[in-house]
């Protein structure tokens, strides 16, 4: 569809619907909607952290904060890599999650060295859905730190749903798994019935862990 007939309040309706947006390339300025069959989500009670990725999540390695610079993330997550040349995040959908941000149902976490955007990942957040968008890493184990931070987030605030739309065997590393639209548009209605607080967490690399062993 054409970007211009499309705007933060369809984008809203299209995640209540279960479905989400996507380009084909980062020059092409058209957006399609996506509609899965099966869906790769991860349990907040399922969550895994390996030990070593708990001994970096402990050790303080990177200063992880939320909302600081989710601009910043979105352009990182965009960036073309050698692994990834093109990117689904086009510049109107750069732009829609932006908008929805600055109306506070879209976060970043970010994760820094020295003051350096490092790491990152951003989604959108309704009701007790959050939507996991993309994520990325300028350094070993960035990404994932900022995954763990965030399903601590979650726990802690009260969601029910983390959505990360495609099942990959990274993300089944942490105990993600498919499940049919069926199954994930019921559990999306329920999630967006409920009423969590997105900022109840205090960011702490023991406490993450913490929240996140009591769930599982």
């Amino acid at each position: 569809m054409p970007h211009d007939a499309f705007d933060i309040d369809d984008l809203v309706d299209c995640y209540r619907r279960g479905v989400f947006p996507m380009a084909d390339s980062r020059e092409d300025e058209r957006v399609f909607l996506i509609d899965p069959q099966r869906r790769g989500v991860i349990p907040l009670d399922g969550f895994h952290v390996s030990a070593r990725l708990a001994r970096t999540v402990r050790s303080g390695r990177f200063q992880v904060s939320v909302d600081t610079d989710f601009a910043g993330v979105v352009e990182a997550c965009a960036e073309a890599r050698a692994d990834r040349p093109e990117t689904w995040i086009n510049r109107p959908i750069q732009h829609l999650y932006e908008r929805l941000h600055r109306s506070g149902r879209a976060h970043s976490v970010e994760c820094r060295q020295d003051g350096a955007l490092v790491g990152g990942l951003y989604g959108v957040a309704l009701g007790g859905a959050f939507f996991g968008e993309s994520m990325f890493s300028r350094a070993r184990d960035a990404s994932k730190v900022a995954l763990v931070h965030l399903v601590a987030r979650l726990i802690v605030g009260g969601y029910g749903l983390l959505d990360a739309q495609f099942m990959t065997s990274h993300l089944a590393s942490f105990g993600a798994v498919e499940i049919s639209r069926a199954v994930y548009r019921r559990k999306l209605s329920e999630a967006l019935a409920l009423a969590p607080d997105f900022y109840r967490f205090a960011e702490s690399g023991p406490g993450a862990l913490q929240a996140i062993s009591q769930a599982s």
